[in-house]
């Protein structure tokens, strides 16, 4: 069974999240907090641990991860992005958004969508994850936390321990939140498109 830290919703401990980091450098799977429901997390180049997440949300190679990051100083690193996009990027994170953007070389191929070779990025503004991503100092491989046959986020920790505590390695309780998804954006064209709407106001993208 998965660990299960109690970590301040808007304080979070350095201590706990400290140990946290070392689940995921340690090649870990975790249950984390975000702005919009809970979501699973690895290291990026954890084969590993992506492949259990897979099997965890049953997905498959036409699913676009997310690199979850703490602001936008790695945008360049991991995605290609014109002028138009940024702004949009810099008006709206961190926010409920998940954008979805060409990927560049350093983005491991297994991380892509397959097609069209693109990867979601995302800035949380959840306290839990920022401080996470901080002591990490690095993007974390992301998804929602949507058990097969949902179209909703995961919300309650307990009942997340319950239904998939066997199949990861830590569980970070940071409150019960909201079971709305991020609102998807896909900015790898001239025009924004929207692509799932959810919990983010889709009127900056219209």
């Amino acid at each position: 069974m998965s660990q299960l830290f109690h970590i301040h919703p808007e304080n979070p401990q350095p201590r706990l999240v400290n140990q946290a980091v070392e689940y995921l450098n340690k090649g870990g799977v975790i249950v984390y907090p975000t702005d919009s429901g809970y979501a699973l997390g690895c290291r990026l180049e954890e084969k590993n641990a992506m492949e259990r997440i897979c099997r965890i949300r049953q997905l498959d190679g036409n699913h676009n991860f997310t690199l979850m990051c703490r602001d936008l100083s790695e945008l360049s690193t991991y995605s290609q992005v014109d002028n138009s996009a940024f702004r949009l990027l810099k008006n709206n994170t961190p926010g409920n958004y998940t954008f979805i953007l060409k990927a560049t070389k350093e983005v491991p191929r297994r991380l892509m969508n397959e097609k069209r070779k693109t990867i979601g990025l995302r800035v949380p503004s959840n306290p839990v994850a920022l401080a996470l991503l901080e002591r990490l100092n690095e993007p974390m491989m992301s998804t929602s936390l949507m058990l097969p046959g949902n179209d909703f986020t995961e919300s309650d920790p307990e009942e997340i321990q319950h239904s998939i505590g066997k199949l990861v390695d830590l569980i970070i309780d940071g409150g019960t939140l909201g079971q709305q998804p991020t609102t998807v954006i896909d900015l790898t064209s001239d025009a924004p498109q929207v692509i799932r709407e959810g919990v983010g106001d889709t009127r900056p993208f219209l």
